[in-house]
């Protein structure tokens, strides 16, 4: 049994950020703890979406709730995603990288494959934000995060803040 109740906001540049998630092989009351502690924090943190390792487990499991109520969340996992539509530039941030915002490019229509925490597998068509939600939470399943894909400008901009960020990292040799 594993003790997912002390779960907490995972920040860049810890290593479960940058490495792809595994998938989940078995959905019982641990995975479900996970998923009920990982809507809290993207609740208190005042998120509209969350992934398993921003909350420091390298599982594939993601949280959206648009309106960033824990009512309207819905869990992801072992999602896939099929975008669509055209691409779109707009604002975005992440929880794992405080105060470092960029224009983002994401296809404004994304198709969700998951599982939910009942084991049955569901399929959710998300347009605007909803799209961008999931296109944004699955990056981080695939160890992709904003910075990664932030423009020559935006990168430069955050160049500061990421490096106060690593040294701030427990884990840093410097």
């Amino acid at each position: 049994m594993t003790d997912y109740s002390t779960c907490m906001i995972t920040q860049y540049p810890t290593p479960v950020l940058m490495g792809k998630a595994k998938p989940i092989e078995d959905i019982n009351n641990d995975i479900r703890q996970l998923a009920e502690r990982m809507i809290n924090i993207m609740v208190e943190t005042k998120g509209i979406g969350l992934a398993g390792p921003q909350a420091g487990v390298s599982l594939r499991i993601f949280v959206v709730s648009i309106d960033g109520t824990k009512e309207n969340a819905r869990v992801y996992i072992n999602p896939t995603i099929e975008p669509e539509g055209k691409v779109v530039a707009n604002e975005e941030g992440c929880l794992s990288l405080p105060r470092i915002y960029g224009k983002i490019k994401r296809y404004s229509k994304c198709t969700v494959t998951a599982t939910d925490l009942d084991g049955n597998e569901f399929t959710e068509a998300g347009e605007g934000l909803l799209a961008r939600a999931f296109q944004h939470e699955h990056d981080h399943l695939e160890g992709r995060m904003i910075k990664d894909r932030l423009g020559y400008a935006a990168k430069l901009r955050s160049k500061r803040l990421l490096e106060e960020l690593e040294a701030k990292y427990e884990g840093n040799p410097k």
